[in-house]
């Protein structure tokens, strides 16, 4: 295992932490697990600017890069519907989403890396679950729930673009 898949793998240390922090969420708490999310969700660029910079882009990277982008993602989001800050129906879409596009790219014989809407989808995510884990004023519940909506639509749009060519393929 090469050091971007290292980086890659140590984003997966975040999630026991923001899945602690959050389930009795106090302002300190929070902003803890805000640091810890961000900091995670940075690996993600770092561990991709690695492997291009040092030529060592690995089908294990392309595999395990969007697993543990999936986990750190819906970890936060289950603990925020738990807490009743995001509806469990929007999160579904999320997660039929990613279910859908892994069982797809399992059936690949090449793995492919992310397009410009997953990495769209993945940012807009992070952007998203960063305003909800952070202890703001309750002036940001709208444009926060805003930014989960987007995230969703544009995990969406993300999921059609992977599957649209498949359909025009003869099976």
């Amino acid at each position: 295992m090469n050091l971007p898949n290292w980086i890659t793998f140590s984003r997966l240390l975040g999630v026991p932490f923001l899945l602690y922090g959050l389930q009795s969420p106090t302002v300190q708490t929070r902003w803890i697990c805000l640091g810890i999310f961000l900091l995670a969700a940075g690996t993600d660029w770092l561990d991709g600017y690695l492997a291009r910079k040092l030529n060592q882009i690995t089908d294990l990277g392309k595999f395990l890069d969007p697993l543990v982008d999936k986990l750190l993602v819906l970890a936060p989001l289950l603990v925020l519907i738990q807490l009743g800050e995001v509806p469990a129906w929007g999160v579904f879409l999320i997660l039929a989403r990613e279910l859908t596009i892994a069982g797809w790219r399992v059936s690949k014989t090449a793995i492919s890396g992310a397009n410009i809407w997953g990495k769209l989808k993945t940012v807009s995510q992070i952007v998203a679950i960063a305003l909800l884990i952070a202890p703001l004023p309750d002036v940001w519940m709208v444009p926060s729930l805003v930014a989960f909506w987007i995230s969703v639509l544009l995990t969406l749009i993300s999921g059609a673009v992977y599957l649209w060519p498949e359909k025009n393929e003869p099976v």
